[in-house]
């Protein structure tokens, strides 16, 4: 193997974040980048079905008053995409924070009752909960495989009168933060697919 390949352990597990409808409102959001994010999660989904790898779906319950993301609120559920590809093996997790490793059931518990080392993060948002836990998932002593490509964000301004990023600056910043930080590798969903 050279340094640039991958390689997947047979119990790698996909997580899946946060992929939920209500991310589709784009009068909520406003602008997003990488529009191929769903067909990458889509694509890694059933290449973790077919091999019998685990997968992990989890998904926000927004505390915040008028969210899309509130659990009572129709933008609570999975996309379609993953709702149909959702299986018995898989583990739910539903969080409220930004980090997957503060959910219910516990993350960490189930990695390890799996034996499990090695973690693929997927999910929205790029620079939001996929980031910040790729970061934990780095700092608790996993192997992190983060591919960008399979991930999207959105444009986001700090205040009215403070600096903003597009999406693309942000998931540009979270790919220098996580390889850079030394908190995950940052991949391609081919190179994964074709590990």
């Amino acid at each position: 193997m050279t340094k640039n390949e991958i390689e997947l352990a047979p119990n790698a597990a996909l997580l899946v974040i946060d992929v939920q409808k209500g991310f589709d409102d784009a009068s909520y959001w406003g602008p997003r980048n990488n529009l191929q994010a769903e067909a990458n999660i889509a694509a890694l989904m059933d290449a973790w079905r077919e091999t019998g790898r685990p997968v992990v779906l989890v998904r926000h319950a927004s505390r915040t008053a008028g969210s899309v993301l509130a659990a009572d609120h129709p933008g609570h559920a999975f996309k379609d995409f993953v709702a149909d590809r959702a299986g018995q093996e898989s583990l739910l997790i539903t969080k409220t924070v930004n980090s997957s490793f503060y959910g219910t059931p516990d993350l960490a518990d189930w990695l390890t009752a799996q034996g499990i080392g090695q973690l693929v993060v997927t999910g929205i948002q790029t620079n939001m909960c996929v980031e910040t836990t790729a970061r934990m998932a780095g700092n608790l002593g996993y192997e992190v495989l983060v591919p960008l490509d399979a991930t999207h964000t959105f444009d986001l301004a700090a205040g009215p009168a403070g600096p903003s990023l597009t999406a693309d600056q942000l998931a540009t910043a979270t790919a220098v933060n996580l390889q850079g930080g030394g908190f995950a590798r940052v991949v391609t969903t081919a190179e994964l697919l074709g590990a």
